[in-house]
């Protein structure tokens, strides 16, 4: 046998008069500062060593000599086992188990049992209940804190797991779309560990898995509890830490992949300031959230508060900043799974209910109130609508849904607020939506049932102006397919904001049988157009009367049929054939082919 390297002798690992198998281990030898060992060539007996420890070798220098045997002759029990074969768990390998046992839950009892004694979950409790079996792999488990200089090691290793933050890529709803189309990046701020604080070393992870989440176009969701920038690290040379990127890079992410947001205890400044950069925000009712914590407030000289009393769950619901409110981190969790579902392709279809049903949805009186929800609930797959920022802009509802499995974002106006009168927060809401849907490719449908927009001195000193114009600027720039059907009325620039900005934008726009159209609501146009020729009549049952001869005179002009036939609506339909009208405009429609236009928001 000759040497196949330049290399070393270090030890032999058989002796002259050994039988010895091809494939055995004899000789070890080092070459850049690697060992190498080199086996028999064939089966025998080792005749021969032919170099010793410490020699140097050249490439082809005889290393042995073994003889062949007619039969195998018996092992005289040398010892000589691979390198690489384990006769015990290695000093490395417990070291990291060690090590990485430190990270788990079961390493901090105590810290555990406070969190649950608050009715709260531990980060990667909600992690495991989030991700599919078995299918996260965290980034950065072995970090600490950055406070070497205040702490010893074991103190931050017990102390600081994973800088109070697990990072990583999991599968969520992996049995409903498979592992890739499954991958998300997860961020979840440990309360237990410095309060759910931002550290520089979590910032260093949460910057490497955003990268990551936008790099390869994965969806992110962040569990963002917590206290805001750490003052505590003290390792990092840096004076105010104003110039890490983790903020920018999450802000990046706006419009490339979906991200969702869920808060569960206090979340204040630089978490809710994440928190506030994702698309979706899902919060318990027990949550706060607040640009400023108790501290930060009270260090502005703005007196002293409790955290419960800063951006209360149920503030942040009114006000639009909580797209979903739920009980607890159970219920958050199932929340992030299913609103993520939506982004993440298309599932088994789903009857809806029997769309008969949708003849009778309407009340029978023009006048009177009804919850337009039923509706899509009404011609939607069944059990798949999720609702979403229903504390805020109440004017119109938003929505998720699926028709036949496919997603699809619904906007339906709501006639038990201010009669469907679209006023600045539903405009807001109604015109982030549809920006929302159209980044991620979501086809939109839109349920019409408005007089117009608000209108008066009160509205008008919100801004009514700018507020409201933002559904036109924003639907002109959709690249998704637009669907609309008015339900009941059709009025003004109101209906046209429904409408993707007119009655012929949309894909289709049709009309139940007993929908109404005009400029503005039929009675003020009757009032105003016809003031003449009430006034002219005395006040009293004969005014009412000519008024309700106007009046019906104008829903007669208005009614959906005469709008069918000046082609000013496309269809008037059964409102049983509403979703196999649905069905076959998804079917046939498809995302337009064009760059995405960047508009000047109006507001």
């Amino acid at each position: 046998m000759r040497s196949p390297l330049q290399a070393q002798v270090v030890q032999w690992l058989a002796q002259p008069g050994d039988a010895v198998r091809q494939g055995q281990p004899l000789l070890v030898v080092e070459a850049m500062k690697m060992e190498h060992e080199l086996p028999a060539d064939h089966d025998g007996r080792l005749a021969e060593c032919l170099v010793a420890a410490g020699d140097a070798l050249s490439p082809g220098d005889p290393l042995w000599r073994i003889e062949s045997l007619a039969a195998p002759a018996p092992s005289r029990g040398t010892d000589a086992t691979p390198l690489h074969t384990p006769t015990a768990e290695r000093d490395d390998l417990r070291r990291l188990r060690e090590r990485l046992a430190f990270t788990e839950d079961a390493a901090r009892p105590e810290a555990v049992t406070r969190r649950h004694a608050l009715g709260l979950r531990t980060a990667r409790e909600n992690l495991a209940d989030l991700c599919d079996a078995d299918s996260f792999i965290e980034y950065g488990a072995l970090a600490v804190a950055a406070q070497a200089t205040r702490r010893s090691e074991a103190e931050l290793i017990a102390q600081t797991p994973a800088d109070g933050m697990v990072t990583g890529i999991g599968a969520v709803n992996g049995a409903l779309f498979g592992p890739e189309r499954a991958r998300t990046v997860v961020l979840a701020y440990d309360a237990t560990v410095l309060a759910g604080t931002q550290g520089m070393r979590n910032h260093q992870k949460t910057d490497r898995l955003l990268g990551i989440a936008l790099d390869q176009r994965l969806p992110v969701v962040l569990f963002a509890e917590g206290g805001g920038g750490r003052p505590g690290d003290t390792d990092m040379p840096i004076v105010a830490g104003l110039h890490v990127g983790t903020f920018a890079a999450m802000a990046r992410l706006s419009g490339r992949v979906p991200t969702i947001g869920i808060a569960a205890g206090r979340c204040f400044a630089g978490n809710a300031a994440l928190l506030g950069c994702c698309d979706l925000i899902i919060a318990t009712r027990g949550s706060n959230i607040g640009m400023g914590g108790p501290a930060m407030v009270e260090g502005g000289g703005l007196g002293r508060f409790a955290p419960e009393a800063i951006g209360p769950a149920e503030v942040q619901h009114a006000n639009g900043v909580i797209d979903l409110l739920v009980d607890d981190e159970a219920q958050a969790v199932a929340a992030a799974q299913r609103c993520l579902a939506f982004f993440q392709g298309r599932v088994a279809p789903v009857p809806s209910t029997p769309p008969e049903r949708l003849r009778a949805a309407l009340p029978a009186s023009r006048s009177r109130s009804y919850d337009s929800r039923a509706v899509l609930q009404g011609v939607a797959d069944e059990g798949s609508v999720v609702w979403l920022r229903e504390g805020f802009g109440l004017g119109i509802h938003t929505a998720l849904a699926r028709f036949d499995g496919r997603a699809v974002g619904v906007l339906v106006n709501n006639p038990q607020h201010l009669g469907g009168a679209i006023d600045p927060d539903a405009a807001d809401k109604g015109a982030r939506f549809m920006r929302w849907c159209d980044a991620h490719g979501l086809p939109l449908l839109s349920l019409v049932d408005t007089p117009g927009f608000m209108v008066g001195p009160e509205v008008e000193a919100r801004a009514q102006v700018r507020h409201v114009s933002r559904l036109f600027v924003v639907a002109a720039a959709l690249r998704v397919p637009f669907f609309s059907v008015v339900l009941r009325k059709g009025f003004g620039l109101g209906a046209m904001g429904m409408t993707a900005g007119g009655f012929h934008a949309p894909g289709f726009t049709v009309a139940w049988p007993g929908a109404e159209f005009g400029a503005m609501g039929l009675e003020g146009a009757v009032r105003l157009g016809y003031r003449k020729e009430l006034e002219a009549v005395p006040e009293g049952p004969q005014r009412q009367a000519l008024f309700d001869e106007l009046l019906a005179r104008q829903i007669a002009q208005g009614a959906a049929i005469p709008m069918a036939t000046t082609l000013e609506i496309d269809a008037v339909i059964d409102p049983a054939d509403t979703r196999a009208w649905l069905l076959r405009g998804l079917e046939g429609a498809k995302l337009r082919d064009e760059p995405a236009v960047r508009t000047v928001d109006p507001w």
